[in-house]
């Protein structure tokens, strides 16, 4: 047994030696270089900002990492640290442009140590570096994000945010050399001269208004430079849905549309897509900071999911994007986990209503069935159609109701909305409406929609269902709108073919659900307890009562994902493309943008001024609460 040991110890020098002459793994080699250029960027900034740091210890094991330019100036020293930082996140994502300007900072940095410096061990880090690179540069493949002429202003503004950040931070760093006690606003004014290259109101001693001088010009130098360049490379915009992608994906929906509820949805403009090899399956998906978000299900056979699944991944690799779906079904997230080895997590339940067993008799439909009568005495019709049996006059009032009954100035949408009403080729989706013919002392045609109190929505879900999109009603019509009006359309079902109803989207209900049964766990208290508190802003209790109301079956729904540590960013994005979470301006300097020009069809219906769901009144007044 001994020499066993003996003989494993003895062999396992070689094996160390080996790997560490080998090198890191190669898909390992772009967070690696990323993680440098940031801890070298930051030292860099360091010595560049305070004088303290470069008479420490600390500048003296920093003048030998590459980047870091020692006795140029603090000026290059800031501006290399801030073009690290700026290179570190593209290549942590392995994109190309980022190792294309990191190859040819990298040697530059390794010249200025050895040429001025005199340092050795500097220039043959940055080679190190540099081989490390080129060596794995089949690692850095990933394409540009989509991108257009805003992201010059964003980084103008973020860019010119943290210069004059770094900038005060630079002026105040010697207060042992500043004349005087100037003021913040005369050292803003300072740092904001700097920035043009402008001589400030503070003065100091010893030469130090050189160096504070030339900081604050590379600084703005940086800015300006990274902003015109953003502002004059090619545009990559994000993927839209084509007319020739539309028309395949409605050949099959027309196949398959029945598999899945969400599957019209798939139909919304601003979604890309892509094809199995076959053609006949499709994933659609929409790129936020990063993420590639899918929704719903597969479009297709089910047979060809894997070949639209494994181009999905491929895109997400060419672009180092976060591959994500949000909402697949059971059987969705079973083929994408098996496919990809992604984990899913499931997210809620989706509320279905099978229409032959819906009826408004029994103890446990007594609050519906008495909102609905109660509504009806009040005066209020409703009318269930399909979208093609509208005139197009009636069908713009409608629109226009929509549009401006919404809640709020974002649209909001992405899996379970579509965005829009009456659009061609959605001549089967379902409008349903309620009115109130207006007191005898007042003129019905004083309202610019007439006597339409409220809109509901359904899009088509195969030949037999329909799918929740949007509920809108006017604010002055009565409480109990949207019972009334789901009730009126699961009533009318039978006559238009339907025979199950996808209603609303409600998150983590089985938590809620469990929570508040007798002999739930603390932890599970505990964690309802919390979803209640969410519910004062993203309604996930209110949205699983309303619906329960409806005695639905319910379906989960599951997000899939890469890693854990992914979640969060997922979730943001996913927050992001539903509307809940906008980098938009203030309402104040914002307007309304017009409806988009409508695409060139030969169909009776014209296209419609987009909707998106209103924000919540007194009662659960929603769309499809989307997988956010």
């Amino acid at each position: 047994m001994s020499v066993t040991l003996d003989e494993d110890k003895s062999g396992s020098v070689p094996v160390r030696v080996r790997r560490i002459l080998r090198g890191p793994r190669p898909e390992k080699v772009p967070a690696l270089v990323g993680t440098a250029c940031t801890v070298i960027g930051l030292i860099d900034i360091g010595a560049g900002v305070f004088p303290r740091f470069r008479a420490s210890r600390m500048h003296a094991v920093a003048e030998v990492l590459p980047g870091t330019l020692g006795p140029l100036s603090a000026a290059l020293s800031l501006s290399a640290g801030v073009l690290l930082l700026l290179l570190a996140h593209g290549l942590k994502r392995n994109k190309r442009r980022a190792w294309r300007a990191a190859v040819v900072l990298l040697p530059l940095g390794g010249l200025a140590q050895f040429v001025w410096r005199h340092s050795v061990c500097g220039a043959l880090l940055s080679l190190a570096l540099l081989s490390l690179l080129i060596r794995h540069r089949d690692q850095f493949a990933a394409l540009p994000d989509p991108r257009s002429r805003w992201r010059a202003l964003a980084n103008f503004a973020v860019v010119g945010a943290g210069s004059i950040a770094l900038g005060l931070v630079v002026v105040s760093a010697h207060p042992r050399r500043i004349v005087g006690d100037p003021s913040l606003t005369d050292r803003l004014e300072h740092v904001l001269y700097g920035l043009l290259g402008i001589e400030g109101p503070v003065a100091y001693t010893n030469g130090v208004d050189w160096t504070v001088g030339y900081s604050l010009g590379a600084l703005g130098m940086l800015t300006a430079l990274t902003t015109i360049y953003l502002a004059f490379r090619p545009e990559h915009p994000a993927a839209r849905l084509t007319e020739d992608d539309e028309t395949r994906l409605r050949a099959l929906l027309d196949q398959h549309g029945g598999r899945d509820s969400l599957g019209h949805f798939a139909l919304r403009e601003d979604k890309g897509v892509v094809f199995s090899p076959s053609g006949k399956a499709a994933v659609c998906y929409r790129v936020v900071s990063g993420v590639m978000l899918a929704s719903g299900d597969p479009i297709g056979d089910v047979e060809a999911w894997p070949g639209a699944i494994e181009r999905f991944m491929d895109e997400a690799k060419a672009h180092s994007w976060t591959p994500a779906v949000m909402g697949c079904s059971e059987t969705g997230g079973q083929v994408w986990t098996r496919e990809t080895g992604l984990d899913a997590l499931e997210l809620g339940d989706e509320a279905i209503v099978d229409v032959a067993d819906f009826s408004l008799s029994g103890r446990a439909m007594r609050n519906v069935r008495q909102m609905v009568k109660r509504i009806e005495r009040n005066g209020y019709t409703t009318r269930v159609r399909r979208v093609r049996d509208l005139d197009e006059e009636e069908l713009e009032r409608v629109r226009r109701a929509a549009a401006d009954w919404r809640g709020t100035d974002t649209e909001r949408g992405f899996s379970m909305a579509l965005g829009r009403i009456g659009a061609p080729g959605d001549g089967d989706a379902v409008i349903a409406t309620a009115h109130k013919a207006a007191p005898d002392d007042t003129d019905a045609t004083d309202s610019p929609y007439g006597d339409l109190k409220a809109i509901i929505h359904f899009v088509p879900w195969g030949t037999d269902g329909m799918s929740l999109e949007l509920m809108r009603r006017d604010r002055s019509a009565d409480p109990g709108m949207n019972e009334l009006l789901i009730v009126a359309a699961l009533q009318a079902s039978p006559a238009l073919g339907v025979a199950r109803v996808s209603l609303n989207f409600a998150m983590f209900r089985s938590a809620l659900a469990r929570g508040e049964k007798i002999g739930a766990g603390p932890v599970l208290r505990v964690w309802r307890g919390l979803l209640v508190f969410l519910s004062r802003w993203f309604q996930i209790e209110s949205l699983y009562k309303f619906n329960a109301k409806f005695r639905p079956r319910w379906e989960p729904r599951f997000v899939v994902y890469r890693n854990s540590r992914d979640l969060p960013r997922i979730g943001l994005a996913a927050m992001r493309a539903e509307g809940f979470v906008t980098l938009s301006l203030p309402r104040p300097f914002t307007r309304r943008r017009p409806a988009p020009a409508p695409r060139p069809c030969t169909h009776a219906i014209p296209s419609p001024m987009p909707a998106a769901p209103r924000a919540p009144l007194r009662e659960p007044e929603r769309e499809k609460v989307h997988a956010a």
